[in-house]
């Protein structure tokens, strides 16, 4: 079996994730780490038992490199799948793609005419249930949708002390939870819907207006502790939390939140959808099963089994039923769907995987979520 070499550029909380992920396919290969500078790319890469170490431009020059993966901060992601394009290199993106509308659209646009397999990393739509949720409803399991309530709650910025990047818009870009979680969760509600988000009213809240920024560096989710004298009282102009409620193409309505700082909420992504037929419930913190209301007859629990679902969803099922599967297999399986695309050397017409595409769609509604928190009134996507 040829193995495609691939190259994961960042080496933060999601970087290794993605390698992770990439070792659990048989034909691929990660072959090579990026990082800002050498020294650093040649100390991560023998920590994650990787041979080659690159800085950002020399990487582009490796022929042998297939498929690039732009896992570092958001205000990189345009210039580096741009160039990655341009080499003639396939990219997976980690979302945002990103932090202006126009970026986006040149991508999408470069990603087009090259013809290169292109995806952004919205890996929770691979969860089995999730594909599930989508495929009943395809099947009129659902029936009309008559509203949908979702929420996205995490607690790793609940305190003044915990800092990261994404708190600074240079890095980040003009919104936080939105930009950053909140876009799983509405990618999630088109993908399992199908329906179309067409107005948004939002209204955003930053609970600590001013965060203690640490004088050295400190990895996120660590939780290492740093003495007073090592810290730095900034301002903070991102949301911690907010609240969106939401008109849908069909003439019906629905409402997300999303914060983070919710004490206990670790990643707690919980969507709820009423039809006219049943309703549907799952929750990111429990993956493997998911709950189904009746009006007239008994609620179910579905559990994540390959005998009980549906086929669509059985291709994302790695083990038996009672064997559970999270968060890092969702990465495995939307990676194995753009790696097949790979293996044939261009971006298919209908690809299955999220696309640039998609992300531009996101960053599309998140920018006008941050329009309607800033005019407090109702904006047409």
């Amino acid at each position: 079996m040829k193995k495609i070499k691939v190259a994961v550029v960042g080496t933060g909380f999601i970087g290794p994730a993605h390698i992770e992920a990439l070792r659990r396919l048989p034909n691929v290969e990660v072959a090579a780490l990026c990082e800002a500078n050498i020294d650093l790319a040649t100390e991560k890469a023998a920590g994650l038992g990787i041979e080659r170490a690159y800085i950002f431009d020399d990487l582009l020059k490796q022929e042998d490199i297939e498929c690039i993966h732009v896992c570092t901060p958001n205000f990189l992601h345009y210039s580096q799948s741009k160039a990655a394009l341009l080499a003639g290199k396939h990219v997976v993106c980690e979302k945002p793609l990103a932090t202006k509308i126009e970026e986006a659209e040149e991508l999408v646009k470069i990603a087009a005419e090259t013809g290169l397999v292109n995806a952004v990393h919205f890996n929770l739509r691979y969860y089995p249930l999730v594909r599930q949720m989508k495929t009943m409803r395809e099947k009129g399991d659902l029936g009309e949708i008559y509203s949908i309530l979702g929420s996205y709650l995490q607690d790793w910025l609940f305190y003044q002390t915990d800092y990261n990047w994404r708190l600074e818009p240079d890095k980040s870009g003009d919104s936080r939870a939105i930009a950053d979680i909140g876009s799983h969760l509405l990618d999630v509600t088109e993908y399992i819907t199908g329906l179309k988000i067409t107005e948004v009213m939002a209204d955003f809240s930053t609970v600590h207006k001013t965060r203690l920024k640490p004088l050295k560096a400190i990895e996120t989710y660590s939780g290492k502790m740093l003495q007073a004298s090592d810290y730095q009282e900034v301002p903070i102009n991102t949301e911690d939390h907010a609240n969106v409620l939401l008109r849908f193409d069909n003439g019906n309505k629905g409402s997300v939140t999303v914060s983070q700082v919710s004490a206990g909420r670790k990643n707690r992504l919980n969507i709820e959808i009423s039809g006219s037929k049943a309703n549907f419930e799952w929750c990111s913190e429990k993956p493997n099963e998911m709950w189904i209301g009746k009006r007239d007859g008994a609620n179910q629990v579905l559990m994540k089994d390959p005998s009980l679902v549906y086929r669509e969803a059985t291709s994302l099922i790695s083990f038996p039923g009672g064997h559970n599967e999270g968060f890092p297999d969702t990465s495995k399986q939307l990676f194995k769907e753009v790696y097949a695309a790979v293996a044939e050397g261009k971006q298919p017409e209908n690809p299955t995987y999220p696309t640039f595409a998609d992300g531009l769609r996101e960053l599309l509604i998140c920018e006008r979520i941050i329009e309607s928190h800033r005019k407090q009134a109702w904006v047409t996507v």
